[in-house]
């Protein structure tokens, strides 16, 4: 008998508990959410998304809205629409007992921005995603135009940037090697503004110091850009100190191991 009772004291205390939680999860689900605490990073001057334009759009597709609920809020759906934004590198989108929730946010850095041939204008990011215009931002990059015959496309650079049999057709990896390399170098992001694609394959870049023109050739591994580069750096450090800004007309990093000069005539 007091095993019995036992028994169903314990089942009604179980059952009561279940009973609270149930309620007071109906109670929290009939709670209005809070506005998300959003944070937005992204490495570098070159921001593409902003606060309040993430959360227009968030608005715009009904997946937040005035006096929300919490039963009315789909992390899981947010998440995703905020991952699928070109400018969005990763997003974590959580929420806290109560009715708190956060939207963290890295953005996409834009290291390139290109002009092709059939004249489209889009962006390269440092891991070699392409990203089309944006109306709202710019961005403080190497401008990159020419006989560049490579479309805007969703697939990464790094698919195809090791592939010998597409060196001679597609050109957006020499692009990728050049700013990715101008862009991680202190000296060179300030120097570099422009860099045109000859139709024989060499790039020519357009320092924003200095009234000439650089001849870099080709690029073809990450090993070529970085010896030409280190000789042009070497040779502003060292030389233009000396000689002057203005002395040469067409500086030319193409050919291994050299640096010719060609002086500007009087």
């Amino acid at each position: 008998m007091k095993n019995w009772m036992k028994i169903a004291l314990g089942i009604l205390l179980i059952s009561g508990t279940i009973a609270v939680f149930v309620f007071a999860s109906k109670e929290e689900d009939k709670k209005q959410i809070a506005f998300p605490d959003i944070s937005i990073h992204v490495d570098g001057e070159n921001a593409f998304l902003t606060e309040s334009e993430l959360t227009t759009r968030l608005k715009d597709k009904v997946l937040i809205f005035s006096k929300q609920k919490n039963k009315q809020l789909d992390i899981k759906k947010i998440e995703k629409s905020i991952r699928s934004m070109q400018e969005v590198k990763n997003v974590n989108v959580f929420r806290e007992i109560g009715n708190k929730w956060f939207i963290k946010v890295e953005l996409r850095k834009p290291i390139a921005r290109i002009y092709n041939s059939f004249g489209q204008s889009f962006y390269l990011d440092e891991d070699g995603f392409l990203m089309e215009r944006s109306t709202n931002h710019t961005a403080r990059v190497i401008i990159f135009s020419g006989d560049i015959n490579d479309r805007f496309s969703s697939e990464s650079v790094l698919h195809f940037i090791n592939n010998d049999s597409l060196k001679s057709i597609k050109k957006i990896d020499d692009v990728y090697r050049i700013s990715n390399y101008v862009c991680n170098d202190p000296l060179l992001y300030k120097l570099i503004g422009q860099a045109w694609l000859e139709r024989d394959g060499d790039f020519v870049l357009v320092p924003l110091v200095g009234d000439q023109k650089i001849v870099f050739g080709t690029a073809y591994t990450d090993k070529e850009v970085a010896e030409k580069f280190g000789r042009l750096k070497t040779f502003y450090k060292e030389a233009m100190p000396y000689e002057g800004w203005n002395k040469y007309s067409e500086i030319s990093v193409k050919y291994e191991g050299q640096i010719v000069c060609r002086k500007r005539s009087v």
